[in-house]
């Protein structure tokens, strides 16, 4: 079906640090766009937080910039993706008794851990498709439940982010498939909740929306979301999916053997399949982009996050000097930073070994080393940690022929070139940088019949430029690679013993 040449679809992209909102006309072409950045609070060690309405806010403020580019009459629907695995409490009128407790939150490490140890967690994940990690919604109730028992009590409802912004938006309380998928308490060979992890989170099915698909269709917005955003109170909204399904479509990677690497805030592979599986040993995750159409693979928790860091504590005292200048700076030193490895565990870390506990660490540190290795080393550190991600893949037997890169960071050569080389394989980048937001928006086209199928984004998506693997970088990294791997399990006593020391520490004067 065609439409108006000016008719566009919103794909309203809800991340980790902003919110983005682009108009999309069918044939791709993004033709207004807006963005509008909030805050991760982190008021205590391991705890990672938003305030929900300050979200709500950004994607209102963006689509009321989108819409008076566009034109309200020229708004064909729009279509949400959300960053996956964040949990809030609500009363009973569907207002918030907590923050946003989002993916990088590792509150709920011990949670995870006992019920890994329990010798429940393998079978949990194989359900639901998410690894038993701090980051799922389902320990971090079970964390609620011990630490927060009147709160818990008080919970009418638990839902994610998303959810909530829709039913501040359209008046109806429904989470998708996909977030669902992501949340650990969804049976994905069912779509129904999983009955036994309900009763570990000491919850029902009362206490959690409405499971629908992600193409599900919203029947217009509320009076108070009309006037903040100026859309007309008829606007069909699309429910959508999870960034991480959605990034592989929005780069086309919805064919079989093509993965999707996106790195922003953090990182993930991901390759389309056409059900739902885990490995045996669970080392990737499986979830759903639609009913009929999935993604396994596995995130990392530190990706443009690690480089915020380093420029923040390695070049505060220069005034003026930008994070590309501190790149082009790396790259006067070769691969493998003269023996330096960064584990970049910033945030801790999820795949492809989903423990609760890793901290970040420069091994190998001499007095030779300068700034610039240590900034290299991150960068390096990320791309190690990918590979990782990548080699689990390979060795629960999926066939990844192509992969093709999105994200904020792989705007700099540096980054490209090291996750090629590191990689050992050419990587491709698209000519559209957007991933999830593009995605929602082809998701919200099929689910409104403005396109015949998401599998049009293959060639809507074209690869415009291809980085090959530089021969001797890439034989450093495989050198390397063993190594860091074996880092992680070699500092895993200390880590556990810092974390406990720590949690009783003041974190500043």
């Amino acid at each position: 079906m065609d439409t108006a040449h000016d008719d566009v679809v919103v794909g309203i992209d809800m991340g980790t640090t902003a919110t983005k909102v682009v108009a999309y006309r069918t044939d791709g072409r993004a033709v207004a766009e807006a963005s509008h950045g909030y805050p991760l609070d982190e008021p205590v060690p391991g705890h990672a937080e938003q305030d929900p309405r300050d979200i709500l806010d950004a994607v209102y403020r963006g689509v009321r910039d989108v819409v008076g580019a566009v034109g309200a009459e020229h708004v064909r629907g729009v279509s949400f993706s959300s960053a996956m695995h964040s949990v809030m409490a609500l009363d009973a009128d569907g207002q918030p008794l907590t923050p946003v407790v989002t993916w990088a939150d590792t509150r709920a490490a011990e949670e995870a851990a006992r019920i890994r140890d329990s010798g429940a967690g393998l079978a949990l994940h194989r359900r639901t498709g998410t690894p038993v990690h701090p980051m799922s919604p389902l320990t971090k109730l079970v964390w609620f439940r011990a630490h927060e028992p009147e709160l818990f009590a008080r919970a009418a409802t638990w839902a994610g982010i998303k959810d909530w912004v829709l039913l501040q938006m359209c008046g109806s309380l429904v989470t998708d498939h996909s977030l669902a998928s992501a949340s650990g308490l969804m049976d994905i060979h069912r779509l129904a909740w999983d009955d036994e992890a309900l009763d570990l989170a000491g919850i029902t099915d009362a206490h959690l929306p409405v499971l629908v698909a992600t193409r599900h269709i919203l029947d217009g917005i509320t009076p108070e979301a009309r006037k903040a955003t100026g859309l007309d109170l008829e606007t069909p909204v699309v429910v959508g999916a999870g960034d991480g399904p959605l990034a592989n479509l929005g780069v086309g990677a919805v064919r079989s053997g093509v993965a999707a690497c996106s790195v922003g805030t953090s990182g993930a592979l991901r390759v389309a399949v056409d059900r739902p599986s885990v490995d045996p040993m669970g080392g990737v995750f499986c979830y759903a982009l639609t009913e009929d159409r999935w993604v396994i693979g596995g995130a990392i928790n530190n990706g443009g996050v690690v480089l915020d860091w380093v420029r923040a504590e390695l070049a505060s005292g220069e005034a003026g000097l930008s994070t590309a200048q501190l790149l082009d700076e790396a790259m006067t030193v070769p691969a493998g930073s003269g023996g330096l490895l960064m584990l970049p565990y910033l945030l801790g870390e999820r795949a492809p070994r989903w423990g609760g506990v890793a901290r970040g660490a420069y091994v190998g540190l001499t007095r030779s080393h300068r700034r610039a290795h240590l900034v290299r080393a991150a960068v390096e550190g990320v791309a190690l940690q990918l590979t990782l991600v990548l080699q689990s893949m390979r060795q629960a037997d999926l066939d990844i022929s192509e992969i093709r890169a999105t994200g904020g960071v792989m705007k700099h050569q540096i980054w490209r070139q090291t996750l090629a080389s590191a990689f050992g394989d050419a990587i491709g980048f698209p000519e559209s940088p957007e991933g999830s937001g593009f995605g929602a928006a082809l998701l919200g086209m099929e689910a409104l019949g403005l396109i015949d199928s998401i599998d049009v984004a293959a060639d809507m998506v074209p690869v415009a430029d291809v980085t090959a693997p530089v021969r001797g970088d890439a034989e450093v990294y495989a050198e390397l690679r063993p190594v860091f791997e074996r880092l992680y399990a070699a500092l895993l006593p200390a880590n556990v013993t810092l974390q406990d020391i720590a949690s009783r520490l003041p974190l500043a004067h």
